[in-house]
């Protein structure tokens, strides 16, 4: 029976601890009540049960409203202690700098805000490194080789990307939501880039694409490419809807009215020496636009690059002769002419 008795003592001690005293503070066993810990409660002395204090009232102090004092205040405050930790000396801090120094130091903030911006999956692509490169006054270069830009988004079917490297083949992206290359059309013109770029990003071999509203630019995967040997076409028959640029020239053979246009098109693509497929096709639709014959255009060829410019052959790949007295490139492998 002691087993019992222990329990009864249990019991006794139990009831005993959460009897109720009456008249005192606390809702649950009466005792007297003291400051809690917690601002706006009550901490019962006996049992330690904490409840909301029903005189507590919070008084609401709004903040100073701001002042270009205050600013100047935290801004200071932050330079000091900028300076006096490990980021000292760090962009500008330090004030021994001349004019042109500070004018460089503006230069590059800005083009590192502005220019250093890109969306892409990291969970679906591996990205190299970020590689920066400057010139002799510190000014950060452009790694851009080329852009496409959204310029309405009533795509109607047939629209088409290609992305072109001498000796590395052509990429094929297409408004073809069922393609594992292909886009699908958004609500508006940046969701619809959105989706090219990532599909670009995922598949490509030749170019990182960075979405810039409804404007996607292109930077080089390896970094032994020439961007000059770049290469990027549209087809876009059914309209206006994207368009391509390269070297600040807008790539759309309907935008082209005079014969400059023409030669400003024919210097960009010989830049490397080297006429893709795609670039063919583009100065093939620029002659028909402007009733350029086959003659005259290799006779402009031959003004700007000679007679050693060289074409890539459709069928093998391969680089095709000029015989500038047939107008025209000879495959010797395929025994054709392009």
């Amino acid at each position: 029976m002691a087993g019992f008795g222990g329990m009864r003592k249990g019991r006794e001690e139990a009831q005993s601890n959460l009897g109720f005293t009456e008249g005192g503070d606390c809702p649950r066993c009466g005792g007297n009540a003291e400051d809690s810990t917690m601002k706006g409660y009550l901490q019962c002395s006996a049992c330690g049960h904490e409840w909301a204090d029903p005189n507590y009232k919070e008084e609401r102090k709004r903040p100073n409203p701001p002042t270009h004092r205050r600013d100047a205040e935290r801004i200071q405050q932050f330079k000091q202690e900028m300076a006096s930790g490990e980021l000292a000396n760090v962009l500008g801090i330090d004030k021994n700098l001349t004019g042109e120094q500070e004018q460089s130091l503006k230069r590059l903030e800005d083009k590192w805000m502005s220019g250093m911006q890109g969306h892409y999956n990291a969970a679906a692509e591996e990205r190299k490194p970020l590689m920066i490169s400057f010139d002799d006054d510190d000014n950060i270069l452009s790694t851009e080789v080329a852009a496409i830009t959204i310029v309405s988004n009533g795509f109607d079917g047939g629209e088409e990307i290609r992305l072109e490297y001498p000796g590395r083949g052509t990429e094929f992206y297409a408004y073809n939501e069922r393609s594992p290359t292909g886009w699908k059309r958004g609500p508006n013109a940046e969701s619809t880039a959105r989706s090219i770029a990532n599909v670009i990003n995922r598949s490509s071999k030749l170019v990182f694409a960075n979405l810039q509203g409804p404007r996607i630019s292109f930077d080089l995967r390896d970094d032994s490419l020439n961007a000059a040997s770049f290469v990027i076409f549209v087809d876009d028959p059914g309209g206006t809807d994207i368009v391509a640029e390269k070297g600040g020239v807008v790539l759309d053979h309907r935008d082209f009215s005079t014969i400059q246009d023409y030669r400003n098109v024919v210097e960009m693509v010989l830049e490397d020496g080297i006429i893709s497929p795609s670039e063919d096709q583009l100065l093939w639709a620029m002659r028909e636009q402007l009733n350029i014959d086959e003659a005259y255009h290799v006779q402009m060829v031959v003004d700007i690059c000679g007679e050693n410019t060289l074409k890539e052959c459709t069928n093998c790949g391969g680089m095709a002769e000029l015989y500038p007295e047939h107008a025209a490139w000879y495959c010797h492998p395929c025994e054709e002419w392009c």
